[in-house]
Formats: structure tokens, sequence, C-alpha cells
């Protein structure tokens, strides 16, 4: 592992000591910067049995830059693709079952793009599942609101947006088994007194207004 990233590590880790009383309440992120959030994770050896290979997957220029940073670790291989393309599938070992996490990605995937996606999966990797975050409508346009200005995309209609995860997607394909979770509140009920008010109230919007939710879909 790089040390810069050692060294920030440390520097949050302290931070969620001193402030947070040590607890993780919410992570978010996603290329790069998911990978704080993974190895903070993966420091409390919550997702590792000492046996899973990892597999990081992005695009080829994400990749190299990544390689630079965060070289691969012993049962981890970094794999340039377009997440798209279903060629990337032939490159995982899913024998004993797999478990795909996608941290802010499909937001800027259209809904078809993400049902095709979803479809291939159920056929390549039966008997595992794939977990990821969503939001409404509103969300989406608000994060879509910078970045489909500057690519000049007024379909925003088009991207792919969840109110209710199970009764939405389970249409998709009958072989989808579908939950959620609300992305805050799903997980915590926030009453703690080190939570201040105003995350209370991040939460409440973020959950109850954007519909922002963590979606998980067995195959």
């Amino acid at each position: 592992m790089c040390p810069c990233l050692q060294a920030e590590n440390k520097k949050i880790e302290a931070y969620l000591k001193t402030r947070c009383g040590g607890h993780i309440r919410a992570a978010y992120g996603c290329s790069l910067g998911g990978s704080f959030v993974g190895l903070l994770v993966a420091r409390q050896k919550a997702c590792d049995n000492g046996r899973c290979k990892i597999y990081n997957l992005d695009f080829p220029d994400v990749i190299a830059l990544r390689q630079q940073l965060l070289p691969a670790g012993e049962r981890e291989q970094n794999i340039p693709c377009n997440l798209k393309d279903p060629a990337w599938f032939n490159k995982i070992d899913a024998s004993g079952g797999a478990v795909f996490f996608a941290s802010g990605v499909f937001y800027y995937f259209l809904t078809e793009q993400v049902k095709a996606l979803v479809q291939a999966m159920a056929d390549a990797f039966p008997g595992s599942m794939l977990v990821f975050d969503a939001a409404n409508r509103t969300a989406v346009k608000m994060i879509a609101k910078t970045w489909l200005r500057t690519a000049k995309i007024k379909d925003v209609g088009a991207y792919f947006a969840v109110s209710d995860a199970k009764s939405e997607l389970s249409s998709w394909d009958s072989r989808l088994q579908v939950s959620s979770r609300g992305y805050m509140l799903g997980y915590n009920d926030l009453k703690d007194p080190s939570v201040s008010g105003f995350f209370r109230f991040l939460a409440k919007v973020g959950d109850g207004g954007m519909k922002m939710q963590i979606v998980k879909i067995g195959f």
C-alpha cells in the first residue's frame, strides 16, 4: 500500500475515533475515492476471510493510476475494462460465489444499460449477488446537474433512478431477488447522543425525500 494512503487512512481513523466515537455511520466512494472506504473496511477485517479474491474494475486510465497508488495485493487483481462490456466476466473466478459492489457508479448509467448489465450478470454469475447505491429521480438530477451540463446531455430522465427497488427492479428478470435499505437510516437509527441534529436531518432528507438506498440483488 502506498505510504501516503496509509497516512491518510490513519488520519481518517483518528478523526472517526475523536469525532464519531470510532464508528462509520455511512460511507460513500467511487473509483479511487472509494478505495479509502475499502481500506477502512478492510482494516476491520469485515469483508475478507483470508481466502477472498478481490477484483477492482475501472476504465484503463483509472486502473493505470490505481496501479501506481494502490498496487494490487496478493489476492487482488486490477482489471481495466468498460463495465458495460461483458468481456470482463471471463476474468472473474466466481466458482465459490461472488459479491459485486458498485459504489457511486450507476447514477451515470442509462436505465436500460443497468438492466442489461444485471440480466447479463444473472446469466454469468448464478448464485452471486450485486450490491450498489441508488436514489430517486430528484437525487439523480441533483447529482447529474454539473456533468450533464458539461456533456450537453438534456435527457436526465433516461438515467438510472429508483424509489422502490424491490417493486421496480424485480420485474426486470424472474431470477432476481431484490431488497434494499435506506442509505443511512436503514442501518443506524442515529439516536446516539454523539450524532448531531444536522446529521439526522441530512439522513432523513437523503433516505426519505431522495430515497437514497443500498440495493442488493441476488442472482
